[in-house]
């Protein structure tokens, strides 16, 4: 499969998925689950999640990224992955009592319990997954995604009807990673390291180990918000960021979270092959800024009225948190595949006191905003946003090889097509309802005139991205017969 086939395919399983999970979260919300009940899951998901980040030991990357693959080295792979992913899956298991009696939450410990032990199927899907992106097969991939989340969805819904409150998103979790699991070793015929072997082991523990670091400082990056929201404010606060910061991750996912995916192992093979990174990464940028910049404005212009219609009344307190997190998902936008790009060239020990850096400067920033109020937590995000982009973009610069000029122009033509993305909303804010009393019909035709606006910045500045949109949307018209109602580029 093509790389702009393999880009196409995984942006149809992220918009599947996504429908899937926003649906979920709408009628779980609205019917069934408060920012009380979801602050205490998150809390619980949240506390799990940074110590199952150790699972993975960077197993996924090592295998898209080796030049030379051979069963021997799938089925080391495999058996380190089982390992070190039982051993942690257990720890997290023991930690659940002191976690609990920690945060003196009722009702926490049992959510802990079962978050816990959904990670021991985590490691059964991690090489399958892993060998599928490495391939491309994005099919695949799209089955293993959509199948993954319904399970999510199906189970959570209906245990939430039936009473269970907050446990009912813990055992949607647990069905995810059993599904997740089941899938993975379906597409892949049923792959397991059997015998085990540990032989050849050392370059799997040695790439593993840096890349385990990195994803812990990630994760704590993402999961510290949370927890100490928990502890120094309320589960509802908790309920609240967790809403508005999900809804971000949501719409970051659907419009470019697949690419990652893609893009990876497109430049594992460029590299191979001795092209130029830099060119390659400049037109990468152009696409995922052009498309999720946008994405994200709107999101903040229209917080108010999109958790109001969306969710109900009682969490309109997650929509000024949203307008924060929205914004600062336009600055870690700006850097696609910062990590991934100098793992792939063997930079590791350089990103990796850079991440420690600006996980410092995180978590320094949240604990003092989280003593404030939530929205200042929130608020935080964009200040942590601009720190992040100083200490990574110098970094990328050396290890890629993109030119700064046009890097820049990239992001100024993203810029000005967000400008005109939201022009439409906050004009009919000015000349019609307010945000808190904005309806449906509103919102709907100042979005609509905000993407024609959108589209038709991209085709008259010659952005780069156009081209590749143009080139996708005609293929897939094209078979409708309605190919030619995309404009070409100038």
């Amino acid at each position: 499969m093509s790389v702009r086939g393999a880009a196409a395919l995984a942006m149809a399983s992220q918009f599947g998925a996504f429908a899937i999970q926003f649906a979920a979260s709408v009628i779980l919300a609205r019917f069934f689950i408060g920012p009380d009940e979801l602050g205490l899951f998150t809390i619980a998901f949240s506390f799990v999640s940074l110590l199952a980040v150790l699972q993975e030991f960077g197993i996924n990357r090592f295998i898209a990224g080796e030049r030379d693959l051979s069963d021997e080295t799938i089925r080391t792979a495999f058996t380190v992955s089982l390992a070190i992913s039982w051993a942690i899956a257990a720890l997290c298991f023991l930690l659940a009592w002191p976690a609990a009696a920690f945060y003196a939450i009722p009702g926490l410990l049992p959510l802990l319990l079962i978050i816990a032990a959904s990670y021991f199927f985590v490691p059964l899907a991690t090489v399958p997954m892993a060998l599928l992106q490495r391939d491309l097969d994005f099919r695949s991939n799209t089955v293993i995604e959509i199948g993954v989340v319904l399970a999510n969805a199906a189970v959570a819904i209906v245990l939430a009807w039936r009473g269970w409150g907050p446990l009912a998103l813990a055992w949607g979790a647990f069905a995810q990673q059993v599904a997740r699991a089941a899938l993975s070793q379906w597409r892949v015929g049923g792959r397991l390291p059997v015998p085990p072997r540990l032989a050849g082991a050392l370059p799997v523990l040695r790439f593993g180990g840096f890349s385990t670091v990195l994803s812990a400082l990630s994760q704590t990056g993402a999961r510290l918000p949370e927890l100490l929201i928990g502890r120094l404010l309320d589960t509802v606060a908790v309920g609240l960021f967790a809403r508005a910061w999900g809804l971000a991750a949501q719409l970051r996912l659907l419009v470019s979270g697949g690419l990652a995916t893609v893009f990876y192992p497109a430049f594992a093979r460029a590299r191979d092959a001795g092209e130029d990174l830099g060119a390659h990464y400049e037109r990468v940028a152009a696409s995922v800024t052009a498309i999720t910049w946008p994405a994200m404005a709107g999101l903040a212009a229209c917080s108010i009225p999109i958790i109001g219609m969306l969710y109900g009344e009682r969490w309109l307190g997650a929509a000024r948190p949203l307008e924060w997190i929205a914004m600062s998902q336009i600055l870690f936008i700006a850097l696609p595949l910062h990590v991934e790009l100098p793992i792939l060239l063997n930079r590791m020990r350089p990103l990796l006191w850079r991440f420690s850096l600006d996980t410092a400067v995180s978590v320094v920033l949240l604990a003092v905003a989280a003593t404030i109020s939530l929205e200042a937590a929130a608020a935080s995000r964009v200040a942590y946003g601009l720190a992040w982009l100083a200490i990574h973009a110098p970094f990328l610069h050396h290890v890629v090889g993109f030119r700064w000029r046009a890097l820049a122009r990239v992001w100024a033509l993203s810029a000005l097509a967000t400008g005109a993305a939201v022009l439409p909303v906050w004009l009919s804010y000015q000349v019609w309802d307010t945000p808190s009393d904005a309806g449906f019909g509103q919102i709907a035709l100042a979005v609509v005139a905000g993407i024609a606006l959108w589209l038709a910045i991209l085709r008259q500045t010659r952005h780069p991205a156009y081209a590749e949109m143009h080139l996708l949307s005609a293929g897939a018209l094209g078979r409708l017969g309605m190919g030619r109602m995309v404009p070409a580029p100038r």
